[in-house]
């Protein structure tokens, strides 16, 4: 049966009858699959009857032509699944969605057409974007509520006030979704202010706003530009992210009820972003660039209604109250509890170090130049560079030119140092008469998702210099980390003395599968993979301390772990805890932050 979902004057009417939108935000990337019911679940017990999710371009089109929409890509089984469930369903498939994911959800192979323009009318930006709406849009038409599916509207483009106001750009994607049979309800969502309501807003197109806190005045400033449209707030902020070398944000629950009070006492409608977070597995957390580089760690709890691991908390609970002096909350049974397990301690006795091996885990590119990754055709992960140096130098500083973002320098395999992006400052070297190897191992920890600088290019990205002196003549090893690794792995406990980059294999045995958390404490930074599966990075730095393993990823019997280790561990052991740690001892109370979409990427630094 189809629906017609429209925006009528002040009101949203579904068939003709008013409707208030209660929504809340749930990216079925950032969530397995086999948890997507449980969280959509919790969702409608809560009171909702709507769930957004983004849509992540970099997902769906890893590599240039080829496509993906399989297991936690499978877009039309969430949605479909979310119908099934009574709920409705709002997607954001904006060719960029921000949402502290790499690169704001842009595919990292755009930036390999070094003259393209991002977010703009560019033809050679457009012509990727329409062959991604190609490839998505065919099977999101079907679930339309225009052809009795759930979906009840479309963004066209993402808070697109904060970064330009091509609206001929606006127009160009609003038309490439109407001739590709989306023929629900369009709209776009921005901040409040003057600036981003008139660069991010098309006449004849359903606007919304998007804040944390200070509804009357968020709401007010809408209404100076759309006074006879409904209200609705596409994200309300009731949580927030976390970067690396920061403390972990929480948000007071009274003070997050009362702000949807206010929402709902003046007849809005609202989505809150998030509802659940989930995780930023493998290389997909995003950056932030306002002062300096700030990168988002791998977990997304946002401190939000639900956590990471899809437990209700006290903030839930409050939302709920709220809710049910509005709506009426339909009885829905809340799923089972998902177990958790502590299985211990798991000994990782093989160790296979990088420098070793590096010529049988990755090709070698011979470039005048140490180019960055997008250059070599390159994504995500790690790069290695390596020359010869001429000697005697002495007293010399070491000048990595804009390293993307950072990197550990050796000569002659000996660790010496490492440049980070955030705090740049040059190695002081000596070569010796016959010369010298020189090794620079350099990771990418995110694009920037937000503001003026996501063009974010990965690797070194102008040069190295000794002093004033460009090197040249670069051997380039690209180390995406995709796919089985051919690993000669040794029998050998860890070596805390020797600081340099090493994958740690183990295994451990489960009779049962259940929910984890993987303890690296002694461990320094690097990346964990689970049977095969990128869980994502951990730093000593924190402030997170546990990544989260989710069951599904585990199997009944034998289990592997492996570390890639960037600077040697104390000792070669993990621990499985049925705990999490996200940093909470020491979080930052995030009530007393007034959010407003202008200075959104900012505040995280609050």
């Amino acid at each position: 049966m189809t629906v017609r979902f429209e925006a009528v004057g002040n009101q949203f009417r579904l068939n003709g009858e008013p409707i208030r939108i209660v929504s809340g935000a749930i990216h079925y990337f950032r969530v397995v699959p086999e948890y997507w019911k449980d969280r959509l679940l919790k969702l409608k017990a809560c009171g909702f009857n709507t769930v957004e999710t983004y849509v992540a371009w970099n997902i769906h089109e890893p590599a240039e032509g080829q496509f993906c929409f399989e297991g936690i890509a499978d877009i039309e089984r969430f949605v479909q699944l979310a119908g099934e469930l009574g709920l409705h369903v709002i997607v954001r498939p904006s060719p960029y969605i921000c949402a502290e994911w790499e690169f704001g959800g842009l595919p990292a192979w755009l930036l390999g057409y070094t003259d393209m323009r991002l977010r703009c009318i560019d033809p050679l930006y457009l012509s990727k974007v329409d062959a991604y709406y190609d490839a998505l849009l065919p099977k999101l038409k079907p679930l339309l509520c225009t052809n009795g599916g759930p979906i009840i509207a479309v963004q066209i483009e993402n808070e697109y006030g904060s970064y330009g106001n091509d609206s001929a750009y606006l127009d160009y994607l609003r038309q490439g979704l109407v001739n590709r049979g989306i023929d629900c309800l369009l709209f776009t969502s921005d901040g409040p202010t003057d600036q981003m309501l008139q660069g991010g807003t098309l006449p004849g197109v359903l606007a919304t706003v998007n804040f944390g806190s200070r509804a009357a005045e968020s709401f007010a400033k809408f209404k100076e530009y759309r006074p006879d449209e409904p209200l609705m707030c596409m994200e309300y902020w009731n949580g927030w992210f976390d970067h690396w070398m920061e403390e972990h944000h929480t948000r007071d629950a009274a003070d997050v009820a009362a702000v949807l009070d206010d929402m709902l006492a003046a007849d809005a409608s609202v989505n809150f972003y998030m509802f659940h977070g989930g995780t930023n597995f493998g290389f997909y957390n995003g950056a932030n660039h306002i002062k300096t580089y700030e990168p988002t760690i791998t977990s997304y709890d946002y401190d939000a209604p639900l956590t990471e691991w899809g437990d209700i908390t006290l903030k839930y609970e409050a939302v709920k109250q709220v809710l049910s002096r509005y709506v009426n909350i339909e009885e829905t049974p809340l799923p089972e509890p998902i177990p958790r397990k502590r299985y211990g301690e798991v000994r990782l006795t093989r160790r296979a170090g990088l420098f070793e091996q590096l010529d049988s885990v990755s090709a070698p590119i011979s470039r005048v130049n140490p180019d960055p990754m997008e250059k070599v055709g390159q994504n995500y992960g790690f790069i290695v560079y390596k020359t010869r140096v001429s000697g005697p130098r002495r007293g010399q500083e070491l000048h990595l030119q804009e390293v993307h973002d950072r990197a550990q320098v050796f000569l002659n395999g000996d660790y010496i140092g490492a440049v980070e992006r955030w705090n740049p400052q040059p190695l002081h070297v000596d070569i010796p008469t016959e010369g010298a190897d020189l090794t620079i191992l350099v990771e990418n920890m995110g694009r920037i998702n937000y503001g003026p600088l996501l063009k974010d290019y990965k690797g070194i990205t102008e040069g190295v210099r000794l002093d004033n002196q460009f090197l040249f003549g670069w051997e380039i090893y690209p180390l995406p980390l995709e796919g089985a690794l051919q690993l000669q792995y040794e029998e050998t406990e860890a070596r805390p003395d020797k600081d340099e980059p090493a994958f740690y294999q183990g295994t451990f045995e489960a009779s049962e599968t259940a929910d984890t958390f993987i303890r690296l404490d002694g461990w320094k930074k690097g990346v964990v993979f689970v049977n095969g599966f990128n869980l994502g990075r951990y730093w000593e730095r924190g402030p997170q301390k546990a990544l989260y393993v989710p069951g599904p990823l585990l199997k009944k019997g034998t289990n592997e772990i492996v570390v890639f280790e960037l600077h040697g561990a104390c000792a070669a052991v993990v621990t499985l805890d049925d705990k999490p740690d996200l940093g909470a001892e020491t979080g930052v109370d995030d009530s007393i932050i007034s959010f407003t979409e202008s200075d959104k990427a900012e505040e995280a630094q609050a």
